[in-house]
């Protein structure tokens, strides 16, 4: 059941959303991930999606994934969930979204979603990062922006990330080391590219098919950024189907090297994982590392 303090948010939220004064009908608990609770909310016979936290663990973190999705949507390139609106009572902060219902990818699916991830890329900004900072998984992403691609690497992505690793002991000298050696190159190893729009955590759990058969993005970490992060990060976890980056590379052609750039790209996401999850990933980041020092 959903806590009772934000029942009346909702049906608010629902009743100027929809125009139609009335009851939450139903609840559902859905399987969710293990920072926030997910349910199906039923409301004048239609059904939306929540999810909901304790608010004083992750500060304004629906509001900033609101945003992310806001962002996303306004390029009109690719599905995003529809945002209702976001509360806080009590304890508990939620999200309100649209409920997508979700499908089985036809034989065009991947295509379709290659082309419409090369559209989103093609987005651009002035500088890298964004004008706030928001979230990756339940830590902080730092987006103060910069003209330079490696600069913003090293001082948003993986600096962050390092020191606090360090601080729960998971750092030895080696890999400090290590990454101080990368950063004094890192500005040759990535192709000169402009900002692009990018999801930021671009991984199977983070984007659904609908039941017209469309890729949906969720779950965001927006920034502007170098694009071979989104790709580099779809393939961490054993990649999305092949058809998607062919049809990304013909639709947004890649500079020559970008699967040998993948590992660079994906520092980032594995140290996020090591102070999420623990010493379990510092192989893995040690291998990728080695790849480049």
């Amino acid at each position: 059941m959903i806590p009772i303090e934000i029942v009346s948010q909702l049906e608010k939220l629902l009743q100027k959303h929809t125009g139609i004064e009335a009851l939450i009908e139903q609840t559902q608990a859905l399987g969710g991930g293990s920072i926030n609770a997910a349910y199906r909310i039923r409301y004048a016979g239609k059904e939306y999606f929540l999810k909901y936290n304790q608010a004083n663990f992750y500060p304004k973190m629906f509001e900033l994934e609101a945003k992310g999705l806001k962002i996303l949507s306004k390029s009109k390139k690719i599905r995003l969930p529809e945002v209702i609106g976001t509360g806080e009572a009590g304890q508990t902060a939620f999200l309100l979204l649209e409920h997508i219902e979700s499908g089985y990818p036809d034989n065009n699916f991947w295509e379709v979603f290659g082309k419409e991830l090369a559209d989103l890329h093609r987005k651009t900004h002035v500088t890298f990062g964004l004008d706030h900072d928001n979230y990756i998984g339940s830590l902080p992403q730092h987006n103060t922006t910069s003209p330079s691609w490696s600069e913003f690497f090293i001082k948003q992505r993986l600096k962050p990330q390092l020191k606090m690793a360090a601080g729960k002991g998971f750092m030895n000298t080696s890999i400090l080391n290590a990454f101080e050696k990368l950063f004094t190159k890192l500005q040759g190893l990535f192709p000169e590219e402009v900002p692009a729009l990018l999801h930021g955590d671009l991984w199977s759990g983070n984007f659904l098919c609908d039941s017209n058969q469309t890729p949906v993005l969720i779950d965001p970490a927006v920034y502007y950024g170098h694009r071979e992060m989104d790709l580099a990060m779809s393939k961490l976890f054993g990649g999305f189907s092949p058809r998607l980056y062919e049809a990304y590379h013909a639709a947004f052609p890649l500079e020559k090297g970008w699967q040998e750039r993948v590992d660079l790209c994906n520092l980032y996401p594995l140290l996020v994982h090591v102070n999420l999850f623990g010493g379990g990933y510092v192989g893995q980041l040690q291998s990728s590392l080695r790849r480049f020092v």
